[in-house]
């Protein structure tokens, strides 16, 4: 692990908000449609459960149809473009057919998922990567698409780890769990998805979520300990999974609080801060939006290129104008036809490098 002072590595990235120098990017080539499993189930908004159930018991490990991949690529394109254009450097996983079957000595699925979101599978602890396990027996292998980046930027001098990789047999799932009053994930082996943490600097804010138990953190808080201190958060969201449409912080001192996901129990350590909370605006994703369950928080699902300039949903005008008002510079892009592979801007991305050393912001 770097010390405070380390600001020039290959890899180098402490929290959200430094300022932006380079960056992994996802793609959606070979995107398949989701296997249906019990831990894609717990996620999956009431309202959408049947069809949603219905449509991928259907659909599990067909390719995504060219029809839905040309709009969403072009909004990716753009993403592209703003990020080189604001003087970031954009790096891109390879890719992956995941249109098929996937099998180990305990289970098997009809195919994969997708590259687009990379910030699920990798986080930056200061100039190391780290891989995360996971909790999807469908997005189990997505980790190799990185492969090739993260062992071009070891050779470089950065440090890369890989959580124990799970063996996702069913005790790692409680199949008897009921909506609302716990998580299908057990405490079997450690399981977590690396976006289910907000870092800010030696603070590292984790969401025991569907994705994300307990061993997880504790194995995190066995490795990284003696640099971090990680704060167990859990929000009132029957559907937890991936903390950065729900806790987002902007820069230090700031950060968006989701108003429909209220915090249950807040740490001491913000509770004794000089911190902003802020409620996050609501969406402008129209309530007959099809996927208007699943997708309208996405609003908060934000990259920060620094303190300033950060970017926005072209559509969330309610959004940038609160950001204005707090200071920042919102730059406005499409990226609503991404939503249905997972995510908006920082699922999409992975920071690798943002100039800046390790503090205490609280």
């Amino acid at each position: 692990m770097s010390g405070a002072g380390d600001v020039t590595g290959v890899v180098n990235s402490w929290n959200e908000w430094d300022p932006l120098e380079e960056v992994i990017v996802g793609i959606l080539d070979g995107a398949a449609s989701l296997t249906w499993e019990v831990a894609f189930e717990a996620v999956t908004a009431v309202e959408h459960l049947d069809r949603s159930r219905t449509y991928h018991r259907a659909h599990a490990g067909k390719p995504i149809e060219k029809l839905y991949l040309g709009p969403a690529q072009r909004e990716l394109d753009e993403l592209v473009r703003i990020l080189k254009g604001e003087g970031v450097t954009v790096r891109r996983p390879e890719a992956i057919d995941h249109a098929r079957a996937l099998v180990t000595p305990l289970w098997s699925t009809q195919g994969g998922n997708c590259q687009a979101n990379p910030r699920d599978v990798l986080i930056v602890f200061g100039n190391e990567i780290l891989e995360a396990p996971m909790a999807w027996r469908s997005r189990y292998f997505e980790f190799l698409a990185y492969r090739k980046l993260c062992k071009q930027y070891f050779k470089q001098g950065a440090k890369w780890r890989a959580a124990p990789k799970p063996a996702m047999s069913d005790r790692s799932y409680d199949f008897d769990w009921t909506r609302g009053e716990g998580y299908v994930t057990t405490e079997f082996e450690p399981l977590f998805d690396a976006a289910d943490m907000s870092r800010c600097g030696r603070d590292i804010f984790i969401q025991r979520s569907h994705v994300t138990n307990d061993f997880g953190i504790e194995w995190l808080e066995a490795h990284y300990g003696d640099t971090f201190n990680f704060h167990r958060v859990e929000f009132d969201d029957y559907r937890a999974i991936h903390i950065d449409a729900t806790f987002v912080p902007l820069r230090p001192g700031l950060a968006l609080v989701n108003p429909d996901r209220p915090m249950k129990a807040w740490p001491e350590k913000l509770k004794k801060t000089g911190w902003d909370f802020i409620e996050a605006p609501r969406s402008t994703l129209p309530e007959s939006h099809p996927w208007y369950h699943s997708f309208r928080w996405l609003s908060m699902n934000m990259l920060n290129i620094d303190e300033k300039r950060i970017i926005v949903e072209a559509s969330e005008e309610p959004t940038m104008k609160l950001l204005r008002d707090l200071g920042f510079d919102p730059i406005p892009c499409p990226f609503r036809k991404n939503y249905p592979f997972g995510g908006s801007f920082h699922c999409a991305t992975v920071d690798i490098r943002r100039r800046g050393g390790l503090q205490s912001y609280f």
